[in-house]
């Protein structure tokens, strides 16, 4: 089984990552350890800024990783915010099948209630060493992005608007 986690940052993706390795054992690959590599290592000139570009870039990396992993049966959790809104037509139906998609996104009044937390839990399992780009209408703008560009291709969106550790609690049992 293939898990892929995504949405707009600050939402939780890579803490439900951790929550699910720790639950299932699945391994996890987080799409932005993979960014930061190719970036760090100066095998290419994209800036973590690039968000578009860098979706283009890793995308055919990460598919490809799937598809490894489910050809040798084997399990694996991908998170993270550069899985291009139509990622199913790279997939023929024999791969779809042992595909789960999570996308999650927050309300824009989730949001503005929370937004105080929202900061406060962007370092609970990986440490942000710039969160200044981080404010109420940045997150607001991102979850709409995520919200449309997944709607828009049909898929389900998990939308946080109330009780948040409720919602990663059920997303666990899927």
């Amino acid at each position: 089984m293939i898990i892929i986690i995504t949405g707009a940052s600050h939402t939780g993706k890579t803490l439900l990552a951790q929550r699910m390795l720790e639950k299932y054992k699945y391994p996890y690959i987080s799409v932005d350890h993979l960014k930061m590599g190719l970036i760090r290592s100066k095998n290419t000139n994209l800036t973590p800024a690039d968000d578009d570009e860098l979706t283009n870039y890793l995308w055919p990396i990460v598919r490809e990783m799937i598809k490894t992993a489910i050809e040798n049966k084997q399990n694996l959790i991908v998170e993270g915010c550069y899985i291009p809104f139509d990622w199913r037509r790279d997939f023929d139906e024999v791969y779809l099948e042992s595909i789960k998609f999570i996308c999650i996104a927050m309300t824009d009044g989730y949001i503005e209630a929370h937004f105080r937390e929202i900061k406060e839990h962007g370092s609970d399992i990986e440490s942000r060493l710039d969160d200044s780009y981080c404010t109420i209408d940045t997150v607001k703008a991102e979850n709409r992005k995520y919200v449309e560009g997944y709607k828009k291709s049909g898929e389900t969106i998990t939308l946080i608007d109330e009780d948040y550790e409720q919602i990663i609690c059920d997303l666990m049992k899927r």
